[in-house]
């Protein structure tokens, strides 16, 4: 009887979070389970899942998930680009004049025109012109670029054939092109700590139900380095235990001088 007490108090704390996060971050975030069911047979980054799911499923009516799941296998069927099908996606483009695309965008800047151009990862095209207002609103594009929805045009003009046909029309990131520090402390506000303890958990993938105190803040301290300046840690643990692949995913975005991995 109390093992059954426990457990509901757990799964009434787990739908007031779940509410939370659904008013205060709507948009934003993610059924990880959806995230598998759909990743297992489409072969796209795992972030550009996350980013359709959080748009099209965003809810608890189960009618509504599954309309927006299958919105998402559409939208990926249709618009993303595998490196082996680039032709076959600029063809399409050429015969109906648009097409909007799924694809990782980089930007940089020809000096000798003056002027702005995109590069398509997957599609395998340059120097495409670009709207200065992407790269000055989205300034990650021209860091390594970023994933995007791009809504492109075709016209090939006669009189200027060493002009590029391919235009865009219209550009949405997909990866978090900067974070609005000030809206993620206004809705931290809304979370009491343990709440929002759970919060940063369940972001990495642990289900913090299942960890003790300790163990969750130790979890917790492996994230030190990507908010904390000049933070040296020295982790401690047997083989294959995830010591190297954590350094090697955070080395790009932590601010730390430095991380020790040992045996």
């Amino acid at each position: 009887m109390e093992e059954q007490t426990i457990m509901q108090q757990t799964d009434d704390r787990n739908a007031e979070i779940d509410r939370k996060l659904r008013q205060f971050f709507d948009g934003r975030i993610v059924r990880k389970d959806l995230t598998k069911k759909i990743k297992e047979g489409a072969n796209v980054p795992v972030y550009v899942l996350e980013f359709l799911l959080g748009q099209y499923c965003s809810s608890d009516d189960p009618e509504v998930v599954s309309e927006g799941v299958e919105t998402v296998k559409r939208i990926l069927a249709d618009n993303y680009v595998r490196p082996d099908e680039a032709q076959k996606i600029l063809s399409m483009l050429r015969q109906r004049g648009s097409h909007t695309v799924i694809d990782k965008i980089t930007v940089g800047l020809n000096m000798k025109k003056d002027t702005y151009e995109a590069e398509f990862s997957n599609l395998g095209i340059k120097n495409v012109p670009i709207s200065e207002e992407y790269p000055a609103k989205f300034d990650r594009l021209l860091c390594g670029g970023i994933w995007c929805i791009v809504g492109l045009e075709y016209e090939f003009i006669e009189e200027d054939k060493n002009a590029s046909p391919i235009h865009i029309r219209r550009l949405t990131p997909i990866q978090m092109p900067h974070v609005d520090i000030n809206e993620l402390k206004e809705g931290r506000r809304q979370f009491t700590e343990d709440e929002w303890l759970s919060v940063m958990l369940r972001s990495c993938g642990y289900e913090p139900d299942t960890l003790s105190e300790r163990e969750k803040w130790l979890l917790l301290t492996r994230m030190i380095p990507l908010v904390e300046n000049n933070f040296n840690l020295c982790e401690l643990g047997p083989r294959s235990t995830g010591k190297s692949h954590i350094y090697k995913e955070e080395r790009c975005h932590r601010a730390a001088e430095r991380i020790y991995h040992c045996v």
